[in-house]
């Protein structure tokens, strides 16, 4: 970067904030990487609710209205663990529809905050209904009420978003250029199979690494996952354990999942535990400024350990899903504290004025 930094603008106004969708940035990550390797994470934080379900809440609205299957003013409902429920929230203020989430009380509270802050109503269940229970409550819901229900598990305009927009992106940031591994965990399967689809067909080099919960190894399982006859589930999956990682592997298999993983588009299936995922998304903010959650971390840790292995020249490209701030309420912010340490005190101790009265 040259010095001193000068900014150009975009070249461009916009009408909408949902115009700012989309075109997240390939930042690379040096530390504890090797230095012949390089890895580059896709900052998917820079979406303007900050994680990558802002592209799939406004492919589901966008998708919904072509279709006339969303009418003016009618209410928008979804389960969800947080993310698609805020980028929801944020596409239906913007266009003007009601949004109800639900979602379980296991869920970070920021994430139902958030939220609510933009005008949507949420709907918590039971913890010990898992996944299931939020979304077949939000059935319940919809289907009592005729609300519009967004069906982020099912729906074709889940990867769809990421074959037009995410691999795109990929494709345009790394023309030229060796592209070895692209790893991300998953949550509805939409991210992965969306680009999975695009990289299998213009960019078969690449060694496409799926990730799961050590502890909630649904696809590792080779468990048949149960549906009904619109290819939602109908039970939880007998593999899946509650685990730390929020945003990744509900306890079902998504069938936007199930698709990729029938036409096996991933080459690797790599388990990661979350505690390794939490002390993953601390050493990117902490050496990198990089502020990502657990499942970014996750990722992020996968991603290093193929790095780590790695013939000298490849380079990986890894999700980051979402923002660190959306998990300010669980583990990975346990020890961080509100008030000064015994180090903060003694500095500002050291000099005479200015001290805090307790």
């Amino acid at each position: 970067m040259d010095y001193p930094r000068i900014t150009k603008g975009r070249g461009r106004l916009y009408e909408s904030i949902l115009d700012t969708i989309g075109d997240t940035p390939c930042v690379r990550v040096k530390t504890n990487v090797p230095d012949d390797v390089r890895l580059y994470v896709k900052a998917e934080f820079f979406n303007p609710a900050s994680s990558v379900k802002d592209r799939l809440a406004i492919s589901i609205i966008e998708e919904a209205e072509h279709d006339g299957l969303l009418k003016p003013g009618q209410t928008v409902i979804e389960a969800t663990s947080g993310n698609t429920g805020v980028g929801l929230a944020m596409v239906c203020a913007a266009k003007g529809y009601p949004f109800v989430a639900t979602m379980p009380t296991s869920v970070s509270i920021e994430r139902r905050k958030l939220m609510r802050f933009l005008g949507a109503q949420v709907v918590l269940t039971p913890k010990a209904d898992k996944a299931m229970g939020c979304y077949n409550k939000a059935v319940e819901l919809a289907e009592a009420n005729g609300w519009f229900l967004a069906r982020q598990f099912e729906t074709d305009a889940n990867a769809k978003i990421h074959e037009n927009t995410t691999a795109r992106e990929i494709l345009a940031d790394f023309a030229g250029d060796r592209l070895d591994y692209w790893v991300t965990g998953y949550g509805t399967g939409g991210t992965f199979s969306g680009v999975a689809k695009v990289l299998r067909a213009e960019r078969p080099e690449t060694k496409i690494v799926l990730s799961e919960p050590a502890n909630a190894q649904l696809i590792q399982s080779g468990h048949e996952q149960q549906r009904t006859a619109d290819g939602s589930p109908a039970a939880s999956h007998p593999a899946f354990e509650p685990h730390m990682i929020q945003g990744w592997t509900p306890d079902f298999i998504p069938s936007v999942l199930q698709e990729s993983v029938d036409q096996k588009r991933f080459d690797l299936l790599v388990p990661i535990d979350g505690q390794q995922g939490i002390n993953a998304s601390k050493l990117l903010a902490q050496q990198e400024g990089i502020f990502t959650g657990v499942s970014g971390g996750s990722t992020f840790a996968v991603a290093q350990g193929i790095a780590n292995q790695a013939e000298p020249g490849t380079v990986i490209l890894c999700m980051l899903p979402d923002t660190g701030e959306r998990y300010l309420s669980s583990p990975l912010f346990e020890g961080v504290g509100e008030d000064m340490d015994e180090a903060e005190i003694a500095l500002s101790q050291s000099t005479p004025g200015f001290h805090l009265n307790e």
